[in-house]
């Protein structure tokens, strides 16, 4: 199947917004009678463009995607990327208003002076599944004699073709053969279904029922837990106790219930839910207002309430805390503008990126957001692989705190949730800088109906800093711009904010940020200040960052999973530890700084805390550069922010959690390739009762020299809050980085050599 480009995909939409244009007939076209006129502004707004004008070049400045467009009234022609292009009809000036001709838009943006946007003439083999794909799976699914109505949809994706098809594909062109495959998981009540199916021949392929699983939180449940809470007589009069006699102004939370070996007092058969409260004040925060001490064990297949659980009644904090800025000053700022007048330095043909000597494919999964696929770096005419695929593997938001609302929270946001399922729209000119391109993703809803998330993930390219400089004394100086290509995605999950930035750096180095933002989870407590006497009490798992309000202490824990192929699949772990030894060489230095290097032979040995002193390299057993060193990437996670160095778990070894969950605690894991091993925390990490993920991957403690290998990267932060964050998180950024070592036969950004 031959894929549109995404730029193509978006025109229906001005074409609406074309035929609902009030207008008016005005110049001659140039190709004779009447030009029909439809407003600038709101026509090229509902195209996506942004128009400014711009007051003393007496011009308007039109940006879109890869397009940046000057155009004066009266004048037959504009620029577009630099270059001239004819106008069949100038732009019109009419009782102060910008009038256009309905052919400005193709004129403009079809000129072909735009390059970004590529049509796909090979379909890559990992493109994600389209909307149409996606309608034939379920209709395929339904079909089956074992489909039950009701049944619901918890992932549609791409059953991916063999690795090596996919690298000969990419290196080669050449052709995956077989039929598209696409894995659906379904859930009949409470029972998970794994099947595969056929898109080619539509037929089902396997139809495998899931033992002792819990399937992921879909949406609907969410639904499902608010109309169960305000049609629930008992939870009205907890409410009372609170001082709550309205039960429209509740909003509830839909959370995880984990795992605690039936202390909790819950069956493992069961599928629930926890929900939490907050009130409606009518600041458009209510997460600002918890109803403390109340929490309610919902049954999502009864739908009904089982169990109330209590502590100690707190008022709920009434003051209004509006996040949004309504009740403020705006800041008062002058425009910043990023732009670029010839157009990108970056082309997406389909789903696949190419920026300088990178290239690599790009789609959205519904559980851990964006998959970075087929990664190489052009190095002087040769495509070098560097990652098969990239992701976030899982994530977890585990808080301190025993008390009878908190002691079970510890989200696991992609696993339980569905992170790609929550993607936020971006927000130009926000979100991402102005000259970001905006790309619309689809998956299917857990009806299994495709849906499509507008400005799902922005690619930008900006500057990054002196690549390199030097001032040779009386000699002219040598110095090169940095520049960076960042794809980024955004997450909302409850009350946090997650953005995800990979970031391409032209020397080759591979980085990824994580910010996390939003606005904190908070315990209503009874302390005002700290010199109040229940103070002490009230911050022994927190801080208090308002009056009658503490943030508790928690964790954000990430992991990614990077099935990175440096320069092949020939892979071992090699550790380079510097040391100071004694010096045996004479002269008067008593020390001297030397490498203790040796190999890591296998997964459990692979399996670290990262010591910054250290270095950790993923290299090739089979290639050198010109020196003889093998080539190599250096695997780094380490945090920012409050903690520079990525922490561990904060918890008892006898903690359950402990027991469902390794990933936590060690920033460094190195497993063999297994295609379906990817999740850190498990397929099914919902009220798991053991380690189903990298624990269980680790088990067996393969062998790691001259494998396939996948490096499992966890990075994160202990979040003590504090005052500054409330009532929103100024965002706090942790890091991932991925380096040549060796790589590369010299500086890879000195450019080609002349010939």
């Amino acid at each position: 199947m031959i894929k549109p480009s995404r730029f193509n995909a978006r025109k229906s939409a001005l074409a609406l917004a074309v035929a609902l244009m009030c207008s008016w007939q005005s110049p001659a076209s140039a190709h004779g009678g009447e030009a029909h006129m439809i407003p600038m502004d709101k026509t090229l707004t509902d195209f996506g463009a942004d128009v400014q004008w711009d007051d003393y070049a007496q011009m308007f400045v039109i940006t879109k995607d890869g397009a940046y467009v000057k155009v004066k009234p009266g004048a037959d022609s504009a620029i577009v990327n630099g270059k001239r292009l004819k106008l069949q009809v100038p732009v019109v000036m009419k009782e102060n208003k910008a009038w256009i001709s309905d052919t400005f838009v193709n004129d403009v943006f079809q000129s072909g002076l735009d390059q970004t946007f590529q049509v796909e003439k090979r379909s890559h083999p990992l493109n994600a599944l389209s909307a149409d794909e996606i309608k034939t799976a379920v209709e395929i699914v339904k079909a089956a004699k074992t489909f039950q109505p009701n049944t619901r949809f918890t992932q549609i994706a791409l059953a991916e073709p063999d690795k090596a098809k996919v690298w000969d594909f990419v290196l080669s062109g050449k052709a995956v053969n077989g039929p598209r495959l696409a894995n659906v998981t379904l859930l009949d009540g409470k029972h998970v279904i794994e099947s595969v199916v056929d898109l080619q021949n539509k037929r089902v392929v396997s139809w495998t029922p899931v033992k002792d699983a819990h399937g992921m939180i879909l949406l609907d449940d969410f639904v499902t837990v608010q109309k169960v809470i305000n049609d629930s007589t008992e939870f009205t009069e907890a409410l009372k106790k609170h001082g709550i006699t309205d039960p429209s102004k509740v909003v509830t939370t839909p959370l995880t219930v984990g795992y605690f070996d039936g202390k909790d007092g819950l069956t493992q058969d069961k599928r629930l839910l926890k929900a939490i409260s907050y009130l409606d004040v009518g600041d458009g925060n209510y997460w600002a207002h918890p109803i403390e001490n109340l929490v309610a064990v919902v049954d999502l297949e009864q739908k009904k309430i089982i169990k109330i659980e209590e502590g100690p009644v707190v008022p709920v904090q009434m003051t209004p805390r509006a996040y949004d800025g309504r009740d403020r000053l705006p800041l008062a700022r002058k425009p910043l503008q990023i732009i670029e007048p010839e157009g990108k330095n970056y082309t997406i043909t389909g789903d696949t990126l190419h920026w300088q000597n990178w290239d690599f494919h790009l789609r959205l999964d519904s559980r851990v957001g964006p998959i970075i696929s087929t990664v190489t770096y052009n190095d002087n005419g040769t495509r070098r692989k560097v990652m098969y695929e990239g992701s976030l593997g899982g994530m977890i938001v585990p808080y301190g705190d025993p008390d009878v609302g908190w002691y079970f929270k510890a989200y696991l946001d992609s696993g339980d949730y569905g992170m790609g399922t929550l993607t936020s729209s971006i927000a130009p000119g926000k979100d991402a800088p102005s000259n970001a391109v905006m790309l619309n993703e689809t998956i299917a809803d857990y009806s299994g109906k495709p849906i499509t998330i507008p400005r799902a993930i922005a690619v930008f390219e900006r500057y990054a800093g002196p690549e390199y400089k030097h001032q040779e004394l009386g000699q002219p100086n040598v110095s090169a711009e940095g520049r960076e290509l960042v794809v980024r995605w955004i997450s909302t999950v409850g009350n946090y904010d997650y953005i995800f930035d990979w970031i391409f750096h032209e020397n080759g180095t591979l980085g990824i940020d994580v910010g996390a933002t939003g606005i904190e989870a908070v315990k209503g407590v009874q302390s005002k200040t700290m010199h109040d006497a229940t103070a002490k009490a009230d911050t022994r798992y927190g801080t208090l960052i308002d009056h009658n309000i503490v943030g508790t202490t928690h964790q954000h824990i990430y992991n990614f999973r990077l099935d990175l192929d440096v320069d092949g699949e020939n892979n071992r772990l090699v550790a380079m530890d510097p040391e100071v030894k004694p010096n045996a060489a004479g002269g008067p230095r008593t020390s001297t700084m030397q490498v203790n290097q040796y190999n890591i032979d296998s997964e459990q040995q692979a399996a670290q805390k990262f010591d910054p002193a250290t270095i950790r390299l993923l290299s090739n057993t089979t290639k050198e550069n010109r020196m003889g060193n093998p080539v190599s990437y250096q695997i780094i996670p380490y945090a920012g922010g409050t903690h520079p160095v990525a922490t561990g778990a904060n918890f008892a070894k006898d903690e359950w959690i402990y027991h469902r969950l390794s990933f936590m605690d060690k920033q460094l894991w190195v497993t063999r390739y297994h295609p379906n091993e990817r999740y850190p925390e498990g397929q099914y990490p919902n009220r798991s009762t053991h380690d189903t993920g990298l624990g269980q991957f680790t088990k067996d403690d393969e062998k790691l020299d001259n494998q396939d290998l996948v490096v499992w990267i966890t990075t994160g932060t202990t979040h003590v809050a504090r005052a500054e964050e409330w009532p929103m998180m100024p965002t706090e950024w942790v890091h991932v980085l991925m380096k040549p070592w060796n790589y590369f036969n010299e500086t890879p950004t000195l450019g080609a050599v002349k010939k």
